[in-house]
């Protein structure tokens, strides 16, 4: 392991051991004061944040764009301080601080027997949402998680996510899809962030009027098991609640080959996600490329430079 590795995996311990001890009012003024630092300091991230939220609001002058941007990046540290304390959270502070909408498509869903995929971009806390559906709900779900590195900071990852009630399978080694799959069969939930494509082989989709690609698995999941797929928006207001909204199923196409189906269905994943992320772009934590003009080239092997 490098020392960078090192520093990432302790200050990430340090996070999960030291600020969920913290009052929620400290732990707010820390993650608030953190944010704007980092924002003034104008690092990669926040330029990216801002270069995308540029696409989402084309018409920003550059002075809502750097609102925009702080405020986004006080969205962001919010997420992580509420995930740094969410373990510590008892469950009534975990079911009274959602107030999703609409939860009636996944209830329904679920009492159908069909299973249900839930599909999220990077909004607001999602970890979160994940804990109220544990805790509220009392329904267990499988998602994936991205292989980290260092490997210590993914099992760090996977152990927190585990206490919150989720099963997590490693993003990558595909056998993923498989379990994911009989989860589905067996009527279970699954539980996937998806609107960034962490493959060579995602949708490419149009998303606020240029091309991104999306991963395909919540399409394939639904055709392939016959489960329902949910879009949710998440936002965060001015009050210590997060705010959801469960979308209306996305359906499988009648006609069309597989490819057709999973392309008409991703990409009516990122317009509902496109909606949701409208209408509370500082809530959208994407502080890395996603438009295919702003991706390096990928060479013949498919391998990004």
């Amino acid at each position: 392991m490098t020392a960078r590795d090192r520093l990432t995996d302790a200050l990430y311990g340090l996070g999960w051991g030291t600020v969920k001890k913290l009052p929620e009012p400290v732990a707010v003024r820390l993650g608030r004061a953190i944010a704007d630092l980092a924002w003034k300091q104008r690092g990669k991230g926040v330029l990216r944040l801002e270069a995308n939220y540029a696409r989402v609001v084309p018409d920003a002058s550059p002075e809502r764009l750097a609102e925009l941007s702080r405020a986004g990046m006080r969205s962001y540290l919010r997420y992580w301080m509420e995930s740094f304390r969410l373990p510590a959270w008892s469950p009534e502070r975990v079911r009274t601080g959602f107030a999703p909408k609409d939860v009636h498509h996944l209830t329904d869903g679920l009492a159908s027997g069909r299973g249900v995929v839930l599909a999220l971009p990077h909004l607001a806390n999602w970890d979160l949402a994940g804990a109220w559906v544990t805790t509220e709900l009392r329904t267990p779900f499988t998602t994936v998680a991205e292989r980290l590195k260092p490997e210590t900071l993914y099992d760090r990852f996977v152990a927190y996510r585990e206490g919150l009630g989720m099963e997590v399978l490693p993003h990558s080694g595909g056998s993923a899809f498989g379990a994911l799959a009989r989860r589905l069969r067996a009527g279970g939930l699954v539980c996937l962030v998806a609107d960034r494509d962490l493959s060579a082989s995602g949708v490419e989709v149009k998303f606020f009027g240029e091309t991104a690609r999306m991963p395909a698995g919540p399409a394939l999941l639904a055709q392939q098991t016959g489960a329902l797929l949910l879009p949710v928006t998440l936002w965060y207001d001015d009050s210590p609640v997060m705010q959801g909204r469960v979308h209306p199923p996305i359906e499988v196409p009648e006609t069309g080959t597989r490819a057709e189906k999973t392309s008409a269905m991703t990409q009516a994943l990122a317009d509902a996600f496109a909606t949701g992320i409208a209408d509370h772009p500082e809530d959208w934590h994407m502080l890395q490329r996603l438009w295919l003009a702003d991706l390096e080239p990928r060479p013949a092997n498919g391998e990004r430079t």
